[in-house]
C-alpha cells in the first residue's frame, strides 16, 4: 500500500530496491541510478548496532580518515593560544582564536563544523559543554580533537576525517562522501566505515554485534548492506 506523504519519485526510486541485502558493489550504482533530487545528495550509513549505549562500556565511538574524502572540506574552528594560533592558521583552520571565540559561541554563533581545542584552553572550552555536546561537536581527546597536535588535527578533519558513535538507540549514522563520486570510490569509504566500526566493538557487547547496515542519500530510500565479506575480510 502505498504511503501517500510518499512522493511519486520516491516511490518509484523504493520500487527499484528489492527487500534483500545487497553487496556494496551491487548497492552503489543502484543508489546512483535512483537518486531523483537536482541537488548532490550526502551518502549516508546507518549501522545498528547490538548494543546498550545507556552502559557506559558499550559506547561505540571512534574516527576514521575516509580514503576519500567527504567531497568538501568542513569549516574547522581552532581554540587556542600562543604559537598554536599561528600553527593552525598555516595547516589551514578556518577559523582560530582563544577566549573570544568561547564568548561568542556563548553567545549563540556557531558558523563552522568541527572544534579543535589545545588541552590548556579546555577550562574555557569546558563550559561549552551543554552547546556544544548535543551536537557532537565538543572536542575531545579519545577523538583526537584535544590536542597540542593541532595542524595534524586540521589536516585531518580536512582531510575526510569521520567522527562516529552509537545514537541512545545504539545507531551509528555517519556521512561516507557525495552521491557524485566514482562509484568504487563510495564503496571504499563505506567499507572503510563499516571496518572501522567492526573493529571498535566493546568487549562487553554480547550477541550479534551489526544487527543491520542501511545506506542511502539525503532524499532516497534506503538500500540494505550485506556486510558478510567486509566481517570475513583479514
Amino acid at each position: 500500500m502505498p504511503n501517500h506523504r510518499e512522493g511519486k519519485n520516491y516511490q518509484k526510486a523504493r520500487q527499484q530496491v528489492e527487500q534483500r541485502p545487497y553487496k556494496l558493489e551491487e548497492a552503489v550504482p543502484l543508489l546512483k541510478r535512483i537518486k531523483y533530487a537536482k541537488f548532490d545528495e550526502t551518502v549516508e550509513l546507518a549501522m545498528r548496532l547490538g548494543v546498550d549505549p545507556k552502559h557506559a562500556d558499550q559506547m561505540v565511538r571512534g574516527t576514521v580518515v575516509l580514503p576519500h574524502g567527504l567531497g568538501r572540506s568542513k569549516r574547522v574552528l581552532v581554540v587556542a593560544s600562543g604559537e598554536k594560533v599561528k600553527e593552525a592558521q598555516d595547516a589551514g583552520a578556518d577559523l582560530v582564536g582563544g577566549e573570544e571565540m568561547v564568548a561568542k559561541i556563548q553567545g549563540g554563533w556557531m558558523d563552522f563544523e568541527a572544534v579543535i581545542a589545545t588541552p590548556d584552553m579546555m577550562k574555557s572550552v569546558g563550559r561549552l559543554g551543554k552547546i556544544l555536546g548535543p551536537r557532537g561537536l565538543m572536542p575531545n581527546p579519545k577523538t583526537g580533537t584535544v590536542t597540542f597536535e593541532v595542524a595534524k588535527a586540521v589536516r585531518e578533519i580536512k582531510a575526510g576525517k569521520v567522527e562516529f558513535r552509537t545514537d541512545k538507540t545504539g545507531i551509528i549514522h555517519a556521512p561516507v562522501g557525495k552521491i557524485s563520486f566514482d562509484a568504487p570510490k563510495l564503496v571504499e569509504n563505506a567499507s572503510t566505515l563499516i571496518t572501522s566500526v567492526i573493529k571498535a566493538k566493546p568487549a562487553a557487547a554480547k550477541g550479534k554485534y551489526v544487527r543491520s547496515v542501511t545506506l542511502s542519500g539525503t532524499m532516497t530510500p534506503g538500500i540494505t548492506i550485506d556486510i558478510a565479506p567486509i566481517e570475513t575480510k583479514p
